[in-house]
């Protein structure tokens, strides 16, 4: 692959689609758990093209953060195999008929699903997105065509190259993963033009990916976007929970698009809260407003930045509100639309601000960190979008397909 040109790459991708739009549910099963146990005999091999990968970001001096996005491990490569037989194990949504019904005059009309056709990721440092992708992509019939970072090239390598083996053993064409190992910023951009050859482009990264998207790209996308995600602690709260779910949404992975970056207080429970939570968040920097500041000294001055910022880090936003209209203005003003979480024991609270705020998903009582396609029972996502057409949440098997209208008749005219 190294030498095609990207049309090239494109057109065997799209030859691709062809076959799997019409291939059995039980040979892309076939072929999705062979490809999973290829990635765990592989395992040594793709550790070992990861450490080139690790080191080079070592060297070049690379956020902690973003190394752990990077890095993998035995367990994460299992992971990696275990969601693709899990997606093996999910219904097929290709076929399925979203509905259907008869006219007067008997014709019969149905709306099918059907593949996308050439689905596209572009994706930064994660090489576990080579993985899902394309176990995601094939189960719904699609092709997948792949242009990771630089940073991540060999293990994207080395991942795909076990996939493409484990799809040509059960017999379908390899060419349902089709990896582009150019990482440069001007094949990036073609990439991004391959107009009557990707059929829908997703891409999985920071904003200066999703810039170059909505100044470049020429073929349908699927924004991915950022996650400003907020937890919003009510008057009604209890303490204990909502200190469990602000350390759980902030800390258990930081450097995740669900991770928690701002962390809203009424004022009636801000003085006994806040202590107990900059406590309970050892570790992370705290940038607040000055009311928060006024209760918690060691909380540092946010800049209006920092209340709409994705730190992706141990950094954390803090605000203090009068109450539940405020909070939720704050929330809209302030919101990237992914994912929105309330901590309280008032049901009408919790009410208005599920149907208030505006976000691919919203919270009562629960870390964001749950808003994640295998925790909500989807198998791997292949990613979150927080645009509103035609997905928005994780994205799994059945955002990858689209309709088509099947009109059966005997013989009916139009008159």
């Amino acid at each position: 692959m190294p030498n095609d040109s990207l049309a090239e790459l494109g057109r065997r991708a799209k030859a691709a689609s062809r076959i799997l739009a019409t291939t059995s549910t039980a040979a892309k099963d076939a072929a999705l758990l062979a490809a999973a146990d290829l990635l765990v005999e592989r395992t040594d091999d793709i550790l070992a093209a990861n450490a080139r990968d690790v080191a080079r970001a070592t060297d070049g001096g690379v956020a902690a953060t973003v190394i752990d996005r990077l890095r993998l491990t035995p367990a994460r490569i299992d992971s990696m195999a275990g969601g693709l037989r899990q997606v093996a194990s999910l219904p097929d949504p290709v076929g399925a008929v979203i509905e259907g019904w008869v006219r007067p005059n008997g014709i019969k009309i149905e709306q099918v699903r059907v593949p996308l056709g050439v689905v596209a990721i572009i994706y930064e440092n994660r090489p576990n997105v080579t993985s899902d992708a394309f176990g995601l992509c094939l189960k719904s019939g699609n092709a997948a065509i792949l242009r990771g970072s630089s940073g991540a090239i060999d293990s994207n390598i080395a991942v795909a190259s076990a996939l493409r083996e484990g799809v040509a053993k059960a017999g379908l064409p390899e060419d349902a993963l089709v990896l582009v190992e150019d990482v440069s910023r001007e094949a990036a951009t073609e990439f991004m033009q391959l107009r009557g050859l990707i059929d829908v482009l997703i891409p999985r990264g920071g904003p200066s990916l999703i810039a170059s998207i909505l100044e470049n790209a020429t073929v349908p996308y699927v924004i991915d976007g950022d996650g400003n995600c907020h937890v919003y602690v009510d008057a009604a709260a209890d303490l204990d929970m909502a200190t469990s779910l602000v350390v759980n949404s902030k800390m258990q992975r930081p450097s995740v698009c669900n991770a928690a970056e701002s962390l809203v207080v009424h004022a009636s429970i801000a003085e006994v809260f806040l202590p107990r939570v900059a406590e309970a968040l050892e570790g992370v920097e705290l940038v607040g407003d000055e009311r928060s500041r006024a209760i918690v000294p060691s909380i540092g001055v946010a800049t209006e930045e920092d209340f709409a910022t994705e730190f992706l880090d141990l950094k954390m936003s803090v605000a203090v509100v009068d109450d539940l209209d405020a909070a939720i203005d704050w929330v809209q003003r302030n919101s990237s639309g992914h994912s929105e979480a309330i901590v309280t024991g008032d049901l009408a609270a919790a009410n208005r601000f599920t149907r208030e705020v505006d976000a691919a998903a919203v919270l009562v009582n629960a870390s964001t960190r749950w808003v994640d396609g295998e925790r909500f029972g989807f198998g791997a996502e292949i990613g979150i979008s927080t645009q509103k057409l035609h997905a928005r949440g994780p994205m799994a098997l059945k955002e990858l397909t689209t309709g088509k209208y099947v009109v059966t008749g005997d013989g009916q005219i139009v008159t």
